[in-house]
């Protein structure tokens, strides 16, 4: 007879180890989600440290040019 399903509370790494080779779609999910919030602590202040500079935002509007507009000559309608 197969053993029974494993309970998480009774002992997680037993659980993990049967849902690695059982349930791996779930468990994988599991194992990236769990390390989203470990990356957003831990990756900022690592590439600070190697030197990586932000890029400068991409200008959301054309600049104005500063003085008088010149008229333009030899385009009449």
């Amino acid at each position: 007879m197969a053993n029974p399903t494993p309970l998480f509370w009774a002992g997680p790494l037993r659980y993990w180890r049967w849902a690695a080779r059982e349930k791996p779609a779930l468990f994988w999910s599991c194992v990236i989600a769990a390390v989203g919030p470990v990356m957003l602590v831990t990756v900022p202040p690592t590439l600070k440290m190697f030197g990586y500079e932000r890029a400068k935002p991409v200008p959301m509007t054309y600049p104005i040019p500063p003085g008088p507009r010149k008229t333009l000559i030899g385009y009449d309608d």
